[in-house]
């Protein structure tokens, strides 16, 4: 079977190679970098260029927002209360991702109308535009981000120290703020742990005076601390401070 495909590809390939045209009804794809000028290779190196941001535009979204301390603190709540899979990590995924536009919002419209807007009008080059939208991100990253970290970062890149905070660059900054981002998280994450481990440690006693051994004492704690996050109304409190954590 595998020698059927590798021949079928050979003749499939042969033309192309040997430089004869494709027979008719044959699909082919051309890339034309433009012949009208050096203007017109650069306009299409810059669609590649976009095309590569775009790419990747998911990882840029994880690690130059929220994003990142919301999704680890609700996969931690997730294991605080024992639930496996509940929620599903499509939800928690969703609804991290729509806390992020929340918090986020501001710093976009502030990208949109600073940057976005006056290049759309012509009153700004794309390079202008790229310096002016990243003055926002910046003023959000260093905001949640240790001095200490960027401090790190700033002397393992071995470039001069800057003048100030803004004059950091992404490079430098980005890392920083990443771990600043975890150690925050897992910080929110121990303190969401305690009160479940209470609950954990009061059913195991209780299971161990019982005599009852065999008996997983996650099976009785699990609805004791899913009756406790619902009574104190875990999910309105838990958003709201992961809300107000980035206020």
């Amino acid at each position: 079977m595998k020698r059927m495909v590798f021949l079928a590809g050979l003749l499939f390939l042969a033309p192309l190679v040997l430089g004869q045209p494709p027979q008719q009804g044959t699909p082919g794809i051309s890339i034309n970098f433009g012949s009208d000028g050096p203007e017109a290779v650069a306009n299409t190196v810059q669609v590649f260029l976009l095309l590569t941001v775009l790419s990747l535009a998911p990882s840029i979204m994880i690690m130059v927002t929220s994003f990142t301390r919301i999704a680890i603190v609700f996969h931690f709540i997730r294991q605080a209360l024992g639930t496996q899979n509940v929620p599903s990590n499509t939800v928690l995924s969703g609804l991290a991702l729509i806390m992020t536009f929340y918090i986020m919002s501001p710093t976009f419209y502030q990208v949109k109308n600073e940057a976005y807007d006056p290049m759309k009008r012509g009153e700004l080059t794309l390079e202008q535009a790229l310096e002016k939208a990243s003055l926002p991100i910046k003023r959000f990253m260093l905001k949640h981000t240790r001095e200490k970290d960027l401090a790190l970062f700033v002397h393992l890149s071995k470039d001069p120290k800057p003048a100030t905070r803004l004059e950091v660059p992404l490079p430098v900054l980005v890392p920083a703020f990443i771990i600043s981002e975890l150690k925050t998280a897992f910080e929110i994450g121990f303190l969401i742990f305690l009160p479940f481990l209470i609950v954990d440690l009061v059913v195991a006693s209780i299971l161990l005076a019982m005599g009852m051994m065999m008996l997983p004492p996650v099976m009785i704690s699990m609805p004791f601390k899913i009756l406790l996050f619902v009574m104190v109304d875990g999910w309105h409190l838990l958003v709201s401070s992961m809300v107000l954590s980035f206020a």
